[in-house]
């Protein structure tokens, strides 16, 4: 029986929520802004193993916008980018089965939803344009910035990542599987 709730799924649930928030509080005077240095996001391919690692991040996402200048904005808005790009992620893992194709798509969507939805908090709705001289030249190159940061993040820490836990978990499967 496959149940929903076991103690396993919970307590791993709570490991990743609380790695997203110790990894971004350790960087948390860079993992806010157009440039964010957050090795957290590495963790946004594990929904394309666990399915609790939907609503991990979110949570541990949400935690960790406590901290941020942009203020509620970005507890709701950034973590709300972060629960569509773990669900879209999460669906990826259950439509392939090809290791390379599911990393490669399965990252996509952490790295689209965050240069999309980010620079609404920080442009948009903060009027942070910085030194250009329009709101949307300031909004795509953040979202450009946003972009490289978090493709370098996801697929540079997230790719190994993902192969590292695919190996072990075949080495353990009883522990991580």
């Amino acid at each position: 029986m496959n149940r929903l709730f076991t103690t396993k799924r919970l307590c791993r649930a709570g490991l990743i929520a609380s790695l997203y928030t110790v990894l971004t509080y350790v960087f948390a005077p860079f993992a806010f802004g157009p440039i964010q240095i957050r090795p957290a996001e590495a963790l946004c391919i594990f929904p394309l193993f666990y399915a609790e690692a939907v609503p991990a991040l979110f949570i541990g996402c949400a935690l960790s916008n406590l901290l941020s200048a942009y203020s509620v904005f970005d507890v709701l808005l950034g973590s709300a980018a972060t629960l569509l790009a773990a669900i879209s992620t999460y669906a990826v893992g259950r439509i392939f089965k090809k290791h390379t194709p599911r990393v490669i798509l399965g990252g996509i969507f952490p790295v689209l939803f965050n240069a999309f939805i980010i620079p609404i908090i920080i442009v948009l709705i903060f009027g942070d344009i910085g030194n250009y001289t329009s709101v949307a030249a300031a909004y795509f190159l953040t979202a450009a910035s946003i972009t490289a940061t978090q493709t370098v993040w996801v697929y540079a820490l997230g790719a190994p990542l993902y192969f590292l836990l695919l190996k072990t978990q075949k080495k353990y499967p009883r522990f991580l599987g």
